[in-house]
């Protein structure tokens, strides 16, 4: 049997790998269209930004060391140009020379990947990148080095523009990122990526959101990217990172305009298989088909995918897009469904903020994890979660993406047997206290309310509780809130009317909760604010101005 895997970075050379491992007795060739095979994308950035020195540090494997290691032809600087299924022929080019010639296959792997979305007025124009491949990091590390560059534009704030911005900025250039919708890293939901933002502008990034690139004009000075409505940013490079699209091209007589629909064995039809960031794939909470283009799913597709062609019976289940990434000083982590993809799912959700230190606070060092646990409303499953934070960020998403995978509730969490030590954790982990808040509130313990409830919240009927101290809430608090200090609460329940609903505050819900117990077990109906004034001034995006009264 002779299997050819068209593409040889993250799916295509694991595929290879595997497939080896299960069978010694078949033929395996990688066409790869660049000129490495295997090679860290995810580092890039850093490679620009010299924090990886040599190029040969992103390579995984060379192409000649895994040619030999697993008996596998590999040919990179070849284009796959088209595709026969019913012959199942392919035409491919030989980059080096031009040449083109057929080759044939018993079964085919398609790891093409995607492509970097370039919109049709900046191509070709000078001093606008991408960065997708090794080719594209080094030509943009090369024009770092070779010209003076001290204005730089990305465009996008995923992933890449983020980490490409960071890098940028840590090399001396001043960076501006442009955005089409309102908010950085749109996998988060509007809330979290505040903080996010706020990390970015106390580094010196300057931020335009809500505003789309129309149009780049290459002068003698440099470049000028036009954007909403004829608005322009001088720039000596741009670097465009505004998403991708599955590079599904070579089979065009099927339709498929995105990426290609696969089975959960990674099976297309013909003989065909596909995997990585050109494969459709499940999303594993919702079962619905979902693109997601992130290095662990690719290789855990082309596990599944090399199985199956060498007859085995696999099955991928899907994806969470457990995902994290360094901004500056923090860590920003979350994995399965935010509020707007559950919401978009049609699924009753409710949710949790808490603001947890990442380690014992009388070791040094200790910091504040903020977090949002997103959670069924029927049956309390756990559906995502996404936390910021400086350090300790990565275990507690990778506990959380564990549990949603095992189907767990938001109440099992209190019950995980985690590790401890004053360096790196609570006797309580962060986890642990996320499900005691989930089980506070299915017991009826805790009642909560969130910041999007406040402007719909009637003065007449309820009070707003500030339980902080007199010089935390004279620094900025909700509208109309009166100040008792959770150490005053016992000693002025007088002072509160029964007949209203009390909405309590404090800085992060653990005041307030505490508070919040106090009233209600002395006769009033309590709401604690979720995530605290904190979250709240987050969202807000600015801290309220000075309103209110002090009891």
């Amino acid at each position: 049997m002779r299997v050819v895997i068209i593409g040889g970075v993250a799916a295509g050379a694991s595929a290879a790998a595997r497939l080896r491992r299960l069978r010694e007795d078949i033929e395996i060739v990688i066409y790869e269209k660049t000129g490495f095979i295997s090679y860290a994308n995810c580092g890039l950035p850093y490679f620009v930004g010299d924090v990886i020195k040599e190029k040969k540090d992103l390579l995984v494997q060379d192409a000649n060391a895994f040619s030999k290691r697993f008996n596998v032809e590999v040919k990179v600087n070849h284009e796959v140009l088209s595709i026969d299924r019913e012959k199942k022929r392919l035409i491919i080019k030989n980059l080096n020379d031009g040449t083109e010639f057929t080759d044939y296959y018993d079964k085919l792997l398609i790891a093409t990947g995607a492509k970097a979305v370039v919109p049709s007025f900046a191509k070709d124009k000078k001093g606008v990148y991408i960065l997708k491949t090794v080719e594209d990091a080094v030509r943009l590390k090369t024009a770092l080095k070779e010209k003076d560059v001290k204005r730089a534009l990305v465009v996008g704030t995923g992933f890449i523009g983020i980490e490409t911005a960071e890098n940028l900025s840590e090399l001396g250039v001043d960076v501006t990122m442009l955005e089409l919708v309102e908010q950085v890293l749109p996998q988060l939901d509007g809330d979290m990526s505040q903080i996010v933002k706020k990390e970015l502008e106390r580094n010196g990034i300057k931020l335009i959101l809500g505003s789309a690139l129309e149009d780049i004009k290459e002068t003698n000075d440099g470049l000028i990217a036009i954007y909403s409505g004829g608005k322009t940013i001088d720039a000596d490079i741009i670097v465009l990172s505004i998403g991708v699209s599955p590079e599904s091209s070579l089979i065009p007589s099927s339709g498929i305009k995105g990426s290609i629909p696969v089975n959960s064995s990674m099976y297309y039809a013909d003989d065909i298989y596909a995997a990585g960031d050109v494969a459709e794939i499940t999303n594993e909470i919702t079962g619905e088909k979902a693109l997601i283009s992130l290095a662990g799913p690719a290789n855990k597709e082309a596990r599944v995918a090399a199985d199956n062609i060498a007859g085995l019976n696999s099955v991928y289940n899907g994806s969470l897009a457990s995902s994290v990434i360094k901004v500056f000083g923090l860590t920003v982590g979350f994995t399965g469904l935010n509020e707007k993809t559950a919401a978009k799912s049609g699924i009753k959700y409710s949710k949790i903020y808490l603001s947890p230190a990442n380690h014992a606070t009388y070791y040094p060092g200790s910091a504040i994890l903020d977090m949002k646990i997103i959670y069924s409303e029927d049956d309390y499953r756990l559906l995502g979660a996404s936390i910021i934070g400086k350090d300790g960020v990565d275990k507690r998403i990778d506990v959380l993406a564990t549990a949603i995978h095992f189907k767990a509730s938001v109440i099992d969490l209190k019950d995980l047997d985690l590790s401890y030590a004053p360096p790196y954790s609570s006797a309580k982990d962060p986890v642990n206290m996320a499900g005691f808040i989930g089980e506070n509130i299915k017991e009826g313990r805790l009642k909560q309310y969130y910041e999007e409830d406040i402007p719909e919240i009637n003065l007449a009927d309820s009070i707003f509780l500030d339980v902080r101290e007199k010089i935390e809430f004279e620094a900025g608090h909700i509208e109309g809130a009166i100040n008792i200090p959770l150490s005053s609460i016992r000693s002025s329940l007088s002072l509160l009317d029964k007949r209203k609903k009390i909405y309590v505050n404090c800085q992060s819900g653990l005041r307030s909760y505490i508070a919040c117990r106090i009233l209600s077990q002395n006769g009033f109906d309590v709401y604690n604010l979720s995530g605290g004034y904190r979250h709240y001034s987050y969202s807000q995006k600015s801290k309220n101005t000075l309103c209110g009264a002090e009891i």
